[in-house]
């Protein structure tokens, strides 16, 4: 057995069947919880940032394509500057 630390409900969890790190919900109040020890096994509320950190990838990604389109506009231009010689 372990404890929600937000609402502190008995949650039953199967000590084989999860390891450090995982997340589950509590069936009570519906926090995200994650497994921050084993043995016994002990539950904290689950850092909710990875949604965050996925709008965080993705806009490092389109400014990773505006680099590209400038770099290949670089390219370009130089390429055009040999010709006029």
């Amino acid at each position: 057995m372990a404890t929600c630390p937000e609402c502190d409900a008995e949650i039953e969890v199967d000590e084989f069947d999860v390891d450090k790190g995982d997340q589950l919900s509590c069936p009570e109040c519906g926090t995200n919880l994650e497994v921050v020890t084993l043995s016994p096994i002990e539950l904290d509320v689950a850092a909710e940032d990875d949604e965050e950190d996925d709008d965080e990838d993705d806009d490092d990604l389109e400014d990773d394509e505006d680099a590209d389109a400038e770099d290949d506009d670089e390219e370009d231009d130089e390429e055009d500057e040999g010709w006029e010689e």
